[in-house]
């Protein structure tokens, strides 16, 4: 349940990257609650169809395509098919990313490279594809970061630093783009029960988790919804004013660890 009012986004309509499943799949959940029409953008066609047939089943409005956001003419395609079969763009919310651990010592180069496509080039390739839609009439971009992005961790280093570009880029197109009525915004959860990063990320067995999670400020890890209501106050009215900002949502987690899950 969400903790705004309802149909917050009536009228507008969003893309989510990344949402056929975890924080993107929450987030455009949470969008299409608020009436937000959602484009679903991935890279696995039936996990798309799960999502969109979700959000129909309770009254919303979801298409899906599946795209590789490396691929800018992909990109623009679903951008088209977007603002052609909704009607218009305003909302994106560049969620695609790829993780795994490897110390940087033995890190491929293509390895790098995937992790930095993915993540930074892929969310350029959205931010940019959409300008056109989103300068007409205003509109809100949201990137999904880490704290890998300001926080040294180890056996992350490609995560990093396409994190940290993605930072830097927020504040760059904010900067450019508010003239065009564009608010660029990026989202940095911390660590999020239920999510494909957690799975590869957090150690499996109970007791470590339960040690990691007292170790927080708020001595618990969050959930996607609470992920998908900060997008939704950075997207909604209530943000009016908000740009080429980093907004934490960690439970604090940032607070007590050079790394949540440092070696020791």
């Amino acid at each position: 349940m969400s903790i705004f009012r309802e149909n917050i986004l009536q009228g507008r309509v969003a893309l989510v990257t990344g949402g056929g499943s975890g924080i993107g799949a929450g987030i455009a959940k949470r969008l299409a609650q608020q009436g937000a029409k959602v484009m679903l953008l991935g890279r696995r066609p039936e996990m798309l169809d799960a999502v969109g047939s979700e959000i129909r089943a309770k009254g919303g409005v979801a298409i899906g395509q599946s795209t590789d956001v490396r691929e800018y003419a992909d990109v623009e395609k679903a951008v088209e098919r977007t603002a052609s079969e909704l009607g218009r763009l305003d909302i994106v919310v560049c969620s695609a990313a790829g993780n795994f651990l490897s110390p940087a010592a033995t890190l491929s180069a293509n390895g790098f490279k995937a992790v930095v496509g993915i993540d930074l080039l892929g969310t350029f390739n959205v931010c940019r594809a959409a300008f056109a839609h989103l300068s007409k009439q205003g509109g809100s971009i949201v990137s999904i970061s880490a704290p890998q992005a300001f926080q040294p961790t180890p056996l992350q280093v490609h995560v990093g630093a396409a994190k940290a570009g993605i930072e830097k880029m927020t504040r760059d197109l904010a900067l450019e783009w508010g003239v065009a009525g564009i608010r660029v915004n990026t989202v940095v959860p911390g660590p999020i029960e239920d999510t494909e990063g957690m799975r590869r990320l957090a150690p499996e067995d109970a007791e470590t988790r339960a040690k990691m999670q007292k170790r927080l400020p708020l001595g618990r890890w969050g959930k996607i919804d609470e992920i998908a209501d900060a997008v939704l106050y950075l997207v909604s009215p209530a943000a009016s004013f908000i740009t080429g900002t980093t907004l934490v949502v960690d439970g604090g987690s940032t607070l007590v660890s050079s790394g949540r899950f440092a070696l020791e």
